[in-house]
């Protein structure tokens, strides 16, 4: 069982590095009611070796699928990829980069978008920005962090969780800030932590270990970035990793009692709740590993049949 992780990762490894890119979306989501207009930002292309800037479609339940390609230079949109709503989709330049838009949207738009471009013997994707085609209005997220473990540090690592909960739509992301003492907030560097992001119904969990050296300590504070906007913690959780304290001298020895009865040896047994945390970052691993190789087969798929003319 301990070999499927390690081939996971590696997996994992192959498909960052395949899929790494300069095209940036900024938009993690878009909400719109039915018949408003919306516009799907992509910045970067500039950097594509090709002249010409692809975008996808991406449903929940269905592959990548091509809507248009657009030409740099001149900004001719070429539809013939057989979309079935390639009539409602128009190209525009904006902020350095070719963004999609549309101008009446519909119940059938709700997707994924992706603006993808040639670089580097392969395509380059973009973050994708997901349309949310409702009525319901767009909700903030209420935002806690917690000690995800026992504030002991183990082998100079520690951790914290922090939930977002009650927003929508529900695709938010992280990032982190530290502060020594009284001082200004930082960002944190990528060296000094790791984090794992756990999504259910309703709510969103980001777990973040930390790397820290002896006699340091900082109050760290976590960032929801959301739709509605971004939302901080309103409150700092402190971690700090210390040398252990002297030990104090031994005391004198008192008379003998009688002796009791000899009691079970008592083990440091983690509590239940840590055990379904393991367990349920343990499948998460597995799970986000193989999504991403099967991302991988799907990019080198796309390669085969990229385009004769670039």
């Amino acid at each position: 069982m301990l070999l499927l992780p390690a081939a996971a990762l590696c997996c994992l490894g192959s498909a960052l590095a395949a899929m790494a890119t300069q095209l940036i979306q900024e938009d993690l989501t878009l909400t719109r009611r039915v018949g408003r207009y919306v516009s799907f930002s992509c910045r970067g292309t500039e950097l594509c070796d090709s002249s010409y800037v692809y975008w996808f479609q991406k449903r929940d339940t269905e592959t990548f699928t091509r809507i248009l390609r657009i030409h740099k230079i001149n900004g001719e949109v070429s539809l013939g990829y057989n979309h079935p709503q390639e009539d409602d989709f128009s190209a525009v330049n904006k902020q350095n980069g070719w963004a999609l838009q549309i101008q009446k949207v519909k119940l059938d738009h709700s997707a994924s978008y992706y603006c993808t471009c040639w670089k580097d013997y392969s395509y380059n994707f973009g973050s994708g920005t997901k349309l949310v085609v409702t009525d319901e209005p767009v909700v903030k997220p209420v935002v806690s962090v917690y000690p995800a473990a026992p504030r002991a540090p183990l082998e100079g690592k520690s951790s914290l969780l922090c939930l977002a909960s009650a927003m929508f739509p529900p695709l938010v992301q992280f990032s982190w800030k530290r502060r020594r003492e009284d001082g200004p907030l930082e960002e944190l560097p990528p060296a000094e932590g790791e984090q794992l992001e756990i999504r259910e119904s309703g709510r969103t969990a980001a777990i973040l270990l930390i790397h820290q050296q002896e006699n340091s300590m900082y109050k760290y504070r976590c960032y929801v970035h959301h739709e509605g906007g971004t939302v901080e913690a309103q409150t700092e959780q402190e971690v700090s990793t210390l040398p252990p304290s002297p030990s104090s001298p031994p005391s004198t020895p008192s008379p003998p009692s009688t002796p009791s009865p000899p009691s079970l040896p008592t083990a440091s047994v983690p509590s239940q709740y840590q055990v379904k945390l393991f367990c349920l970052l343990y499948t998460q691993l597995i799970v986000k590993s193989l999504v991403f190789c099967c991302g991988l087969s799907l990019l080198m798929i796309l390669r085969n049949k990229r385009p004769s003319t670039n």
